[in-house]
């Protein structure tokens, strides 16, 4: 699962990034340093706009809520969809063939069981580049008639580095295949292929301390590198 990343990089480098217009950042607050974005906090992510059908950055809250929903508890469930069942599972169906969204992320923690305990590992680009998580948004509203909208980030089989750190992955789109994912056009399952494993070698990963495991610290020491044991 993907369950904690960060998100380092300013929304001037997102912009330049994700091909965006800056007119389509506008009433999005710079984007402050978060380096433990935790499940139903707000995330950033890029989308085409419902409005105009163009590339923009908007916020949503990190837990899939479907529209059928009797409530909003559902999302906290909902935080990763498997690539291999998105296409039929009831909770994200439809949002995979409207409503996709690409999450960016400086880097994500993945646990490794070891020794009895638990050890996290930040896992990010080798050329420190933003990563693009493949991602679905949905809009529920409650029953004074109130909308909040909510995403997931999707999930696949490992890699060779991931692998021996844990039996899942976020799927990370190459950035040839922005345009493919956020917009698959009449025939959404063409989008599948996309859904795969990163190159390995594409990416790093280092040990770090277990203060990512709450949500509570938020600053640099939870990206810095330990000694395993530590």
């Amino acid at each position: 699962m993907c369950g904690r990343f960060a998100l380092i990089s300013d929304t001037e480098r997102l912009a330049e990034i994700f091909g965006l217009d800056m007119a389509a950042v506008v009433g999005i607050p710079p984007a402050v340093p978060r380096y433990n974005i935790a499940p139903t906090q707000p995330v950033i992510a890029v989308r085409l706009s419902p409005e105009t059908g163009q590339r923009e950055l908007t916020f949503f809250r990190w837990g899939l809520i479907p529209s059928w929903a009797k409530d909003m508890s559902m999302g906290a469930r909902m935080i990763n969809a498997r690539a291999e069942t998105v296409a039929e599972k009831p909770s994200f169906r439809a949002a995979f063939k409207r409503r996709r969204c690409i999450i960016p992320a400086d880097g994500f923690y993945e646990w490794q069981k070891r020794n009895g305990r638990k050890q996290p590992y930040y896992i990010h680009a080798a050329d420190d580049g933003v990563l693009g998580l493949a991602g679905l948004w949905e809009v529920w509203r409650d029953p004074e008639g109130n909308s909040l909208q909510s995403c997931t980030i999707l999930t696949t089989c490992p890699n060779e580095l991931v692998a021996p750190i844990h039996n899942r992955m976020p799927v990370i789109l190459e950035p040839e295949d922005y345009g493919m994912w956020l917009d698959p056009g009449d025939q959404p399952e063409q989008g599948l292929h996309l859904l795969r494993p990163y190159p390995a070698d594409k990416l790093d990963a280092y040990p770090v301390s277990t203060l990512v495991n709450s949500p509570k610290n938020d600053s640099p020491d939870c990206i810095k590198p330990v000694e395993m044991g530590d």
